[in-house]
């Protein structure tokens, strides 16, 4: 459960940054809401205990998001990791 709240922590830290950020790629935005929406159904499923092969791979889609970010965005970036690694830690 803590994992949980921590991750839907971040994720509303890293749109605060992602706010406060210049010049954003109007596609690499869409992505992180498209992820945010894809991380808060996980987290909704694994609290039912509902999880399946369609909700495995978000850490690694966060992975990847977090490199199109670190050239223009390292802070971002950085957060992006970070919660990837978060996800990974939960299974998700």
């Amino acid at each position: 459960m803590q994992n949980e709240i921590d991750a839907k922590a971040h994720l509303k830290a890293l749109h605060r940054q992602l706010q406060e950020t210049n010049d954003v790629d109007p596609e690499l935005e869409t992505l992180l809401r498209q992820l945010d929406g894809d991380i808060d159904r996980a987290l909704a499923r694994r609290e039912e205990n509902l999880l399946d092969e369609n909700t495995y791979g978000l850490s690694s889609r966060t992975q990847e998001l977090a490199a199109r970010f670190n050239v223009n965005h390292p802070t971002v970036s950085a957060g992006l990791r970070q919660l990837g690694n978060m996800l990974s830690n939960m299974g998700i």
